[in-house]
């Protein structure tokens, strides 16, 4: 029964306590074990050439829009239409000869010379740390990044070629074609043409790449159910890609610019040009497609490098 008060009216109970909240749930940190295995050395540039072969007409349009003039489409679907109608679907896949020796030498060299010395630096069953991460994948990116400079110049020049009057077209008939031309006509030199900017877009990528991968596979695999599975693997692709272009955006725009010039201008004429004319925003000019081209290159890239590990240990019979 309710209590009354000396006058006579109902008293009214004091609500019951609320509970106390408790302490807030933290991640469950699992304790990973990282083995040492020393995979072959082509493993990065065969997965990525079986990337580039799925991913190629992205980088076309990603090109084609970063060297747009006059009255050529502004964006990714009117670029890729333009292609099409212009030359046909096969016009989609211009200059993978060339995208493909880009990747036999410089993702060979710069996947290849980065897990090697990742392996020699971490002592084993500990993770890496990221600033060594970043280090090494900076320092195999600039490797790559020269030894795959002539076949990148190639490439840039066939993606660019159905652009071009008439009288600057090259006619190259393929990769290798490409760069015996560019010898006997432009000498040796021609081959390391725009190789400062090239090198660098390579460490910043391979820095932001392959570093920023292992960093968000093991946070996933630590502190998350997923164990080392397609999922992780593709989770942390995808997030490696948006860093990527993020991070490569206006090293890649210039790179593109300096390597289909006709003229040899300074770099620093080349960033004063296109400042003058854009202002900041050519700095992410094409952003869109470069991430739509680079996310789905990147998640193919990693997938289809995890399977060559996978197929790997299960041939060699290494415990997962």
């Amino acid at each position: 029964m309710p209590q009354t008060t000396p006058n006579g009216s109902a008293a009214v109970s004091p609500p019951p306590a609320l509970p106390s909240p408790g302490p807030k749930p933290k991640l469950q940190k699992k304790q990973i074990t990282l083995k040492q295995i020393a995979y072959p050395f082509w493993f990065g540039g065969s997965a990525s050439s079986m990337a580039a072969c799925v991913t190629h007409p992205l980088d076309l349009v990603k090109v084609r829009l970063q060297l747009r003039s006059g009255d050529a489409p502004k964006n990714m679907s009117g670029t890729l239409m333009h292609i099409v109608r212009t030359s046909g679907p096969r016009g989609l896949y211009d200059g993978l000869t060339a995208s493909l020796l880009r990747q036999m030498t410089y993702s060979t060299v710069r996947f290849g010379v980065y897990e090697d010395l990742k392996r020699r630096f971490t002592p084993e069953g500990q993770k890496p740390t990221i600033p060594l991460l970043i280090g090494l994948s900076a320092f195999s990116g600039l490797l790559g990044g020269v030894s795959g400079n002539a076949a990148d110049v190639v490439n840039v020049r066939m993606q660019q070629e159905a652009t071009l009057p008439t009288a600057h077209k090259r006619h190259y008939r393929h990769g290798l074609d490409g760069m015996i031309k560019m010898a006997r006509t432009e000498g040796l030199s021609s081959w390391f043409r725009g190789a400062g900017p090239n090198s660098m877009r390579a460490a910043l990528m391979n820095a932001s790449q392959l570093a920023s991968y292992d960093t968000f596979k093991v946070m996933l695999m630590t502190y998350t159910p997923l164990g080392d599975t397609t999922t992780t693997h593709f989770a942390s692709s995808l997030l490696a890609g948006f860093v990527a272009t993020t991070i490569c955006s206006p090293v890649d725009v210039i790179k593109s610019r300096v390597m289909s010039a006709h003229t040899n201008k300074s770099l620093i004429s080349f960033i004063s040009e296109i400042y003058a004319k854009e202002g900041v925003t050519w700095m992410f000019k094409g952003w869109v497609p470069a991430f739509l081209r680079l996310g789905p290159q990147t998640i193919c890239t990693f997938l289809f490098l995890e399977a060559h590990r996978t197929a790997y240990r299960r041939v060699k019979g290494i415990d997962e």
